[in-house]
């Protein structure tokens, strides 16, 4: 048994990397997956949560030397502070609601028809803002903004406010801000990357608040043995989500330099509709 369950582990957990930081949501993804592997009970729940740390860690080794330059020229660079103050500013709005609301649109939406139809909605908005940012480069409306240090506050709270549609499972808190990012004028490349850097702020505080649920009380009151094995688990996938993170940012970098989203748009259609015809056709009995 404990054997199937790490096996789970691996397989969520390289999920979790690989869909991340992509605009296709991890979160609906790991929904899926873990409807499939029978591991969407409160235990699979708050495992999906935690092992969102390790893709955050991948994120954080990738960007340490311009991380490290912000901590340590906090007090004396304006940038450092703006950058900072930028990332605050864009992670309070979806950290409030999802504080206020989490609860509920977990008990709501986070099943797969929901994540389904989500999926394909985001993929005719994918479409939309890839057709405004071409208006946009023909126009050179883009080139007031080079790198994420030519954020605005103003810039990181649109940002932050698209984030908050990326409390619904199925509509990717890394789509939710990119492509924000993009309808409100900011270069693919760009919004890209500051979209790793808020995930940082939200995704930690996310698994944090989770570890602390855990710390009060215990999963189903798990015996001694139960609680290791799911501790084991958890690292297992930690780790598993560490490294495919890791190697989705480096491509993800590259890729945004000469490509669009539009693929990622077709394959949330693909997907989402996959799941409701296996659903209303009864060839897979998804959860509701």
């Amino acid at each position: 048994m404990e054997l199937i369950l790490l096996a789970k582990a691996v397989i969520l957990g390289v999920v979790e990397g690989l869909t991340e930081f992509l605009p296709i949501s991890s979160t609906g993804h790991l929904i899926l997956v873990g409807d499939l592997l029978d591991f969407n009970d409160e235990r699979g729940k708050a495992f999906e949560v935690i092992i969102q740390f390790g893709a955050i860690l991948a994120v954080c080794w990738e960007f340490r030397h311009k991380l490290w330059s912000v901590a340590s020229t906090i007090l004396s660079k304006p940038d450092s502070r703006r950058f900072v103050l930028n990332l605050l500013l864009a992670s309070f709005p979806a950290m409030s609601l999802g504080l206020l609301f989490g609860k509920h649109i977990k008990a709501v939406l986070f099943s797969p028809i929901p994540v389904a139809l989500a999926f394909i909605v985001g993929a005719l908005v994918i479409f939309w803002a890839e057709r405004r940012q071409s208006k946009l480069q023909h126009d050179h409306a883009l080139e007031r903004v080079k790198t994420v240090d030519d954020l605005t506050a103003i810039d990181a709270l649109k940002v932050g406010l698209a984030q908050c549609a990326a409390l619904i499972p199925g509509t990717s808190r890394s789509g939710a801000t990119i492509i924000g990012g993009m309808l409100f004028g900011l270069p693919r490349a760009v919004a890209t990357e500051f979209s790793f850097f808020l995930a940082i702020p939200v995704i930690g505080g996310a698994t944090a608040y989770e570890l602390l649920k855990l710390w009060k009380a215990p999963v189903n009151s798990l015996a001694a043995n139960d609680l290791a094995s799911f501790s084991l688990a958890i690292l297992v996938g930690f780790i598993a989500a560490f490294i495919s993170a890791f190697i989705c940012v480096r491509w993800l970098i590259r890729y945004v330099a000469g490509h669009d989203f539009i693929p990622f748009a077709w394959y949330r259609i693909v997907f989402g509709l996959l799941v409701l015809v296996t659903s209303f056709t009864g060839l897979v009995a998804w959860s509701h």
